[in-house]
């Protein structure tokens, strides 16, 4: 049986857990979805290495948990949380630092953001991304999913273990927030 990035999830799996070629069946699954967990991680933590750092750990997790796998969601679904969680435990990590600095986090990733090589944004770009770093961390997790990657409030919720109605209350909030900070930073909006 050939197996490539079309193959569905469940046959991937069954395939895993059956001890058939696991690491060639575990290398499809990095490959189907890693450049989408990289750029959701990228939007959480703005900065390239800690975005690599984070994705690696994500699939480190995968490979450990897949046994274990209930398929009570999808396999993406189910990568997504954990990508979320290790890229909110890498912030954390780095608040936990940033508090024996003067400078806040939220801060120290919009500097990082201005002098990133790999951030190919304009400068209207680079408001929203600094408009989205003034929400508060779950507000911004909404936001990013819902704007940038077009997510169902359904299976954003299955992500982030919280209702649809609590996740639609989020965005609307953060759109209004970053709706407010782009027309008090940009003078475009009246």
């Amino acid at each position: 049986m050939r197996i490539n990035e079309q193959t569905p999830d469940s046959e991937l799996i069954a395939l895993y857990k059956a001890g058939t070629n696991r690491d060639a069946v575990f290398g499809i699954m990095v490959k189907k979805y890693q450049k989408r967990l990289y750029w959701h991680i990228r939007k959480i933590v703005l900065d390239h290495d800690d975005a690599d750092d984070a994705l690696q750990n994500t699939f480190i997790k995968a490979w450990k948990g897949l046994d274990s796998f209930k398929e009570e969601s999808q396999l993406f679904t189910w990568l997504y949380r954990i990508a979320t969680n290790e890229a909110l435990l890498l912030l954390r990590q780095k608040n936990k630092r940033a508090t024996e600095s003067i400078h806040p986090i939220e801060e120290q990733l919009s500097k990082n953001l201005e002098t990133d090589p790999y951030f190919k944004g304009d400068h209207l770009q680079l408001k929203l991304q600094q408009a989205i770093l003034t929400l508060p961390e779950k507000q911004r997790l909404v936001f990013n999913m819902r704007y940038y990657d077009e997510m169902p409030y359904e299976q954003m919720s299955k992500v982030l273990e919280t209702s649809v109605g609590a996740l639609k209350a989020s965005y609307h909030i953060a759109a209004k927030k970053v709706e407010e900070y782009l027309k008090e930073h940009l003078n475009l909006m009246s």
